[in-house]
């Protein structure tokens, strides 16, 4: 498989409960041309090489058993469309999962790009917007900022079920980097 065939993702996080509703696999994918100030994910902002893999390769490694669905988030997802359809189809095609995906993009902008159009029918709940500063989410919803909006594409889940609680999961991988993740009122800096 060629390199331009594959996902550039920053980290991937196998089981995680803070991410949407379930047990759910978490891909941050790498590079956001966005840059929104006060981003939750800043090091994903670079398009720079960081870890690549197919989308048969990422499931392949990282799919535990008894997984919802899958998180995407970022970094922009939509940067790399065409490996984003690929993942979100076979996550949706051949393993069943449910699928949550999160775009600076707004939903009538993707709408409008034929490859981002396709992608969105294998979206079971999309979050856009950008993230502002500003207007930062005073509630449980798993979203960033107050802006950004809910689109559910069919009945499998409501906006209760993206309450989540004000808990952030901090992982230690395996090469020893620290990542916290989740929805919290708090800010905190493990840096």
């Amino acid at each position: 498989m060629g390199r331009d065939n594959l996902l550039n993702i920053h980290s991937v996080i196998p089981l995680s409960r803070v991410n949407g509703p379930g047990k759910r696999l978490v891909v941050f994918f790498q590079g956001c041309a966005r840059r929104c100030p006060g981003c939750f994910n800043p090091a994903t902002h670079p398009f720079k090489p960081v870890h690549l893999y197919s989308p048969q390769g990422l499931y392949k490694e990282f799919l535990l058993p008894d997984i919802e669905g899958i998180t995407v988030s970022g970094g922009e997802p939509f940067s790399q469309t065409g490996g984003l359809l690929q993942l979100l189809r076979l996550c949706k095609e051949s393993l069943g999962l449910t699928t949550v995906v999160y775009t600076g993009f707004l939903y009538e902008e993707l709408k409008k790009g034929s490859l981002s159009g396709s992608t969105l029918k294998y979206i079971d709940v999309l979050i856009d917007g950008r993230f502002e500063e500003d207007k930062k989410e005073p509630t449980l919803l798993a979203r960033g900022s107050t802006n950004q909006r809910f689109f559910f594409f069919n009945s499998l889940y409501q906006q209760n079920d993206f309450i989540m609680p004000a808990k952030v999961e901090i992982i230690i991988g395996k090469d020893g980097i620290i990542k916290e993740t989740g929805f919290s009122k708090t800010n905190f800096n493990l840096n």
